[in-house]
């Protein structure tokens, strides 16, 4: 995979804690901050996907088994017991 290189301006505070957090997961701050971006596009990646499922699941619809005709009316539905 090609790489490019970038220049981030960080508040001094989040840099060094982030250098904390690298050395503690045994990485460098480029691998960090690689790891973090590869997750993120990836959860992004999954979400797109997930949604394209659901709008033609959506588009499709379900077979409920009632031929699109319904026996019962809504106050059927909704009676309340006395």
């Amino acid at each position: 995979m090609e790489t490019r290189n970038v220049t981030l301006s960080l508040p001094k505070e989040i840099l060094q804690k982030a250098r904390r957090i690298a050395l503690d997961r045994q990485l460098s701050l480029s691998g960090l901050l690689t790891k973090l971006l590869e997750d993120l596009v990836n959860e992004e990646d999954n979400y797109q996907l997930a949604l394209k499922r659901q709008i033609a699941l959506m588009k499709t619809g379900f077979d409920l088994g009632t031929q699109g005709q319904t026996t019962w009316s809504r106050d059927e539905l909704h009676e309340r017991y006395q």
